[in-house]
């Protein structure tokens, strides 16, 4: 396998980054006596204006397995995965105005005390158990994943790798907290969108500009046309992207804790409301700038790509391959491309380790030591932080012996998100779901999950192998070593990561269809599994009633959805708890109220203000929550 060297400049470049990085966390941890409370260190002191929210959450999506998966997944299969796109627009409308207003109204660090609020204790110890779990299995992964690309490419040490990017994760995560992981989001970003502008324009320079790329990709057949079957079990279609990768967005953009700490940490609900407003056309911009790399990867290389000529062992090789290739011959701009692939790692790491502290300090150990200190809870916190950096530098290695185990894990990461949606769907649409209803729709859930995934990645691997004929393709190349393909391309496109492709289900029954279901449906599907047990739970065992649910964790989704219906009608399925439109809106401006009193509180301005609520509102702000006594949301 042929690899490409870095040069001087190139290492000086990719160290730069890191130093820069790493300069971000110790600012923040020096200047103005910052990152002395648990509120500081874990939610920035609520401070956060929308654009970096907005950028950082944009980062915190773009991991590394995106940078190089998605313009693999276009030169290999077509632009049908642009579609993806459709999804981000309810993927992040839904969360700005649902998840995002009840998580702020009830003032809360971490997502899982919404379900002890909702719930009780042992679910919301269930839920956090799954979210640390597949972050931390996923972590170790994203860690390891571009160090081996790199090092297939370049020849960099994979170790030398994972403990550079490790490294500065941890230390700029534990120093500076989450403004510091946001404000290096930020800076990490910019790396991107450089490093992906430079392949596209020096790579279409070199094929003749923009518009010969395009012409040479209608001529290859990768502009796809927009596929409207209905059918889950096809990997890609318009219905699948859109509707299915909506699923997927929730689940990251609704209840990850990566991302809801962002919410959390902003100055007011509005400006976490912009945030989702803003990273959507971030999103479209970062989607369209992969996918164009991927069609300059094709203009070069035609069908005799760099896997076929026996210059890389895998699909996620490749970006680097063509990015070493076509920059060769422009000193820094490899190493920018690196810094790029990195910085993706950098914010989907870092934001991990602020969220895995987050919920082991607030879910774990804050019930059990209520009298702690200030400093010492913050202290601990950081501590838990550096903790999670060295546990999943110990799973990058054990990633490193897994071999196949490791594309699974990764397909189990993308699945566990469709369990957590819906325990809180259940949780915030359905009054009715009680504590029991939600835990053991969880487990159903998660129980589902593992069996199509693993039963999945067992089916494809037991599929016939396909040898094609390159010298067909490429006579030039050399066929002495056998080359193996199932069925189609290995998708490394994030978060939801299929091990192997799909297989056509054409002809597939029973078990062998269910397990071609696409990877983008995992979200959706799992997350049903959750709501319809939870729901059957509860009526089979005594549903909640009016009086046990707070009013203030219920959004009241039927009432909405189903408007035509009488409004004796919407209020019987609402359980009993009571919603008009005039209480909605008095639970809304006390959202307002809370948020505005806490900014002015912050600004040394003494507040001399009543609840602006009529005499049923009051205000009660006991376990940090406003909570109506009478009204109910």
């Amino acid at each position: 396998m042929t690899k490409l060297r870095f040069s001087l400049v190139d290492y000086i470049v990719f160290v730069v980054m890191l130093c820069i990085s790493s300069a971000i966390g110790v600012y923040h941890a020096l200047s103005g006596g910052r990152q002395r409370t648990t509120t500081d260190f874990l939610l920035a002191d609520r401070r956060m204006r929308a654009l970096p929210l907005a950028l950082s959450l944009l980062a915190t999506f773009q991991s590394a397995v995106a940078i190089l998966g998605a313009p693999a997944e276009i030169y290999n299969n077509g632009t049908e995965y642009w579609l993806l796109g459709c999804s981000y627009f309810l993927g992040l409308l839904i969360p700005a105005h649902i998840f995002v207003p009840v998580f702020y109204r009830l003032h809360i660090t971490s997502a899982y005390q919404y379900l002890e609020l909702r719930f009780n204790q042992t679910v919301r110890l269930a839920g956090t158990s799954v979210f640390i779990f597949q972050m931390v299995v996923y972590m170790g992964v994203v860690l390891y994943t571009p160090a081996l690309a790199l090092n297939a490419v370049t020849g960099l040490n994979v170790w030398l790798s994972v403990v550079l990017l490790g490294g500065v994760c941890t230390i700029y995560t534990t120093m500076g907290g989450l403004r510091a992981v946001v404000w290096t989001d930020v800076f990490q970003t910019f790396v991107m969108v450089s490093g992906l502008l430079s392949v596209i324009i020096v790579g279409a320079n070199e094929v003749g500009g923009i518009g010969r790329v395009w012409d040479l990709a209608i001529e290859g057949g990768r502009i796809s046309p927009v596929d409207m079957n209905p059918d889950p079990f096809v990997r890609h279609t318009f219905w699948t992207l859109s509707v299915g990768g909506m699923f997927m967005m929730l689940s990251l953009y609704g209840v990850n804790q990566a991302q809801v700490q962002r919410y959390l940490s902003s100055r007011s609900l509005r400006e976490a409301q912009i945030a989702c407003y803003v990273v959507f056309p971030c999103q479209q911009v970062m989607l369209a700038l992969t996918s164009l790399v991927g069609l300059v990867m094709f203009a070069r290389y035609g069908e005799c790509n760099p896997l076929v000529m026996h210059k890389v062992e895998s699909n996620d090789q490749m970006v680097l391959y063509f990015v070493m290739d076509v920059l060769h011959n422009f000193p820094g701009l490899p190493g920018l491309f690196v810094a790029c692939i990195f910085s993706g790692a950098l914010s989907t790491i870092s934001s991990a380790f602020n969220a895995l502290a987050t919920v082991t300090m607030e879910d774990f150990i804050r019930p059990c030591h209520r009298d702690m200190t200030e400093e010492r809870a913050t202290l601990l916190s950081k501590v838990l932080a550096f903790g999670y950096g060295l546990l999943c530098l110990v799973i990058a290695f054990i990633a490193s012996y897994m071999g196949s185990v490791l594309q699974a894990a990764i397909s189990i990461f993308g699945m566990l998100g469709g369990p957590l949606l819906g325990l809180f769907c259940a949780g915030m649409f359905f009054p009715w779901t009680n504590p029991l209803g939600a835990l053991s729709g969880l487990l159903v859930g998660l129980v589902v999950a593992l069996w199509l995934g693993i039963g999945s990645i067992m089916y494809q691997a037991s599929l016939p192998t396909i040898q094609p004929d390159i010298s067909l393709l490429c006579p030039n190349v050399t066929t002495s070593t056998p080359l193996n393909y199932t069925s189609g391309f290995t998708s490394t496109a994030p978060p939801l990561i299929n091990s192997t492709d799909v297989a056509p289900s054409d002809g597939a029954v029973g078990l062998a269809k269910f397990y071609n279901l696409s990877y983008l449906w995992y979200a959706g599907f799992n997350g049903s599994v959750v709501v319809v047990v939870a729901v059957l739970i509860s009526f089979l065992t005594g549903p909640m009633h009016a009086q046990d649910v707070d009013p203030a964790t219920i959004f009241p989704l039927l009432y909405y959805l189903l408007f035509f219906l009488p409004k004796c009608c919407r209020q019987r399925l609402a359980c009993g708890v009571s919603i008009s439109d005039e209480e909605v809106q008095d639970a809304k401006r006390s959202v307002e109220w809370f948020s505005e009193k806490r900014l002015q509180e912050r600004n040394g301005v003494v507040l001399n203000a009543i609840l602006p609520l009529d005499e049923r509102a009051e205000k009660n702000v006991s376990n940090g929550a406003v909570v109506l006594s009478e009204s109910r949301l």
